[in-house]
Parts: structure tokens; sequence; C-alpha cells
């Protein structure tokens, strides 16, 4: 009859597959006494394995990542021993592929049929990655918060220098932190905006603005890079790594001293736009311990990934050097 839905009683493998089918779960059963494991078709291509083929734990456990594959093995051993339900989540790798699957099933020999036990794959992948981007951006938004507030200090301490009275300071400073909210606003795209970027030279003057003396010791940070335009995507992944290098001036190197100057230089090179940070008059060089914190790693990151380069440092005792090789078209995109 159209429209009919099946009673418990009428559930039958047909019913039972179509579901299966439409919550993408693959199905397992495990041997305990001879180690084999069947799946169904899901099952094969979920741990890119030939349908059909003999399978042991162990031919699965050589596709578990090896940074998990002990666990697993030690979880999976004592499954049996565990009362109640149980699940575990770990990678495998699937060709090119790296794969989350969660493993569910029934432990201590709960509705074993004939030395057999039953369970389900299914693949995470999707929600681990959302759960790793989460992190991300609730490490980088943390990251940021105290960088701001350490540029606060730092900026602060710049204007006190150059300003003559309370009311210079606090004009100055409004200033200052004004436009260091106005470089922020490059390191995230807005929602629906239908620019196309800015010119390398707006971009990075911009963004070192905030830190430039406005008093006696003016023109401290000297920009000369070529006409080239920047696409939004690039814009933002240069501008959080710039904001990344003036952080970290400001907290150590020339940007907290006096004397402390500041070039940044590109040229174009074939493919490549090469970009030299060098600083000059600050305080005495030493490779700092940040580079391996979140900060460095933030850095490095959005160098290889969004802007296809590296990032070289040379920690003189005049200054430091650094150099960013970014890929042009990952720039003007």
């Amino acid at each position: 009859m159209p429209g009919h839905a099946p009673t418990s009683a009428e559930w039958s493998a047909k019913y039972l597959r179509l579901a299966v089918d439409a919550a993408g779960v693959a199905l397992w059963s495990w041997n305990v006494d001879t180690d084999q494991f069947t799946m169904d078709e899901h099952g094969y291509a979920l741990w890119d394995l030939p349908f059909e083929r003999r399978v042991i734990f162990e031919d699965l456990s050589a596709k578990i990542h090896p940074a998990d594959r002990d666990r697993v093995r030690a979880a999976f051993a004592s499954t049996r021993a565990i009362v109640g339900p149980y699940e575990m989540d770990f990678r495998i790798i699937a060709g090119k592929d790296v794969r989350w699957i969660s493993a569910r099933g029934q432990g201590d020999d709960a509705d074993i049929d004939g030395r057999t036990m039953f369970g389900v794959f299914l693949n995470v992948t999707g929600r681990k990655q959302a759960e790793e981007a989460n992190e991300l951006l609730a490490g980088e938004m943390s990251h940021r918060v105290k960088n701001l507030l350490s540029i606060a200090v730092g900026l602060t301490a710049i204007t006190s220098r150059s300003s003559q009275s309370a009311e210079g300071l606090a004009k100055e400073l409004t200033t200052r932190l004004a436009a260091l909210g106005r470089a922020h606003d490059l390191v995230r795209p807005v929602p629906g905006s239908v620019e196309s970027g800015t010119l390398l030279g707006d971009l990075v003057t911009i963004l070192l603005a905030p830190y430039d003396d406005m008093g006696a010791f003016s023109g401290r940070i000297r920009v000369s890079v070529p006409r080239m335009a920047v696409g939004q995507s690039g814009a933002t992944a240069l501008a959080m790594v710039l904001h990344e290098l003036a952080t970290n001036s400001v907290k150590y190197g020339a940007l907290s001293a006096i004397a402390g100057t500041l070039d940044v230089a590109a040229v174009i090179e074939d493919d490549l736009v090469v970009l030299v940070w060098t600083e000059h008059g600050g305080p005495p060089v030493a490779p700092p311990k940040e580079l391996g914190g979140f900060g460095g790693r933030l850095l490095t990151r959005t160098m290889t990934s969004q802007l296809g380069g590296s990032v070289d440092y040379d920690w003189s005792a005049e200054g430091a050097i650094i150099t960013l090789r970014l890929s042009k078209d990952r720039v003007a995109s």
C-alpha cells in the first residue's frame, strides 16, 4: 500500500540495508577465535580494501595511522572485557587520504553469536576536521587577544616617549589604537565583501603605521616595495604574517627600543615575491623561544599552506633579518 510504513515485524534485511546505506554505516563482524573480520561493501570501501577479501585484524591494523596503532590494538584487545557499549576514534591511511573512523560495538561478549562479535564503523572525518578547525580558531583567537594586549602596552610606551602632555599622549595613543584596529581588520575576510584586494605598499603601510613614532623620531619604519596588487585571500594571509612579526618586534625587537628602526623591502623574482624584514637598533638579538609557540607555528603554517612560501630567520647581532618568500600567484589570489 502506498505510504505504508513497515512494522517491527516487517523489518527485513532489505529495510535494514536501506537504513544502513542512508546512514553511511559500515557493518563488521569479528570471529574471536580465528581473528577474521567480515565487513559489508561500505566497510571495505572505507578501509580501501578489495571487496570480499579475507581480512584479519592485522590487515586492518596495517592501515591504522602509526600514531594511533598501538592505542587501537590495545583497546580492541580489551573490548571483550568492557561491560556495555564501547566507542573508539582513530585515523587510518587510505591511499593518500587520512580518514577518521569511529568503531562501535558491545563489549563483555554481549550478543556474541557463534564466537562472533558485531559492530559498526562510521566515517567521522568531517566531524574531526571541524573539531580541529575549532581548536585552531580558539587558539588563534586567544593568541590574538594576548598579542593585542601586549601591543597596547608597547604602543603606550612608544607614544609616551614622544608626547609632551597627558592630552597629547591620549590623542596620539587613541590614533594609534584606531590604526591598529584598521590593521587588525585586514587579517579577517569581511563576509559579503566584493573588494578584490589592495596594493602591497598600502597593505604594509597600514599594518605598520601604529608602530611608528609620530613625534621627534617619526619615520622609524621605512617601506620600499614594488607596486603590485594583492588579492583578498593573499592580503588576509600576508597581513597575519606581518602582524605577527610586528608584535614580536614590539615585544622583543627593534620596535621595543627608542632608537630602533625597521626596513621592509620587497622584490619580485620570477614567480616569487621576496620580502625582507630588517631590524636595527634594538636590544641584543637572540632567537626567541616563541618561534616554537603558537605564534611561530601559526606564522609558518600561514606561509606554507596559504602563501605557498617559506620563512628564514637571521638573528644577527645588529638585528633580526627575516626573509619571506611568497608565491606570486598566492599573493595575488
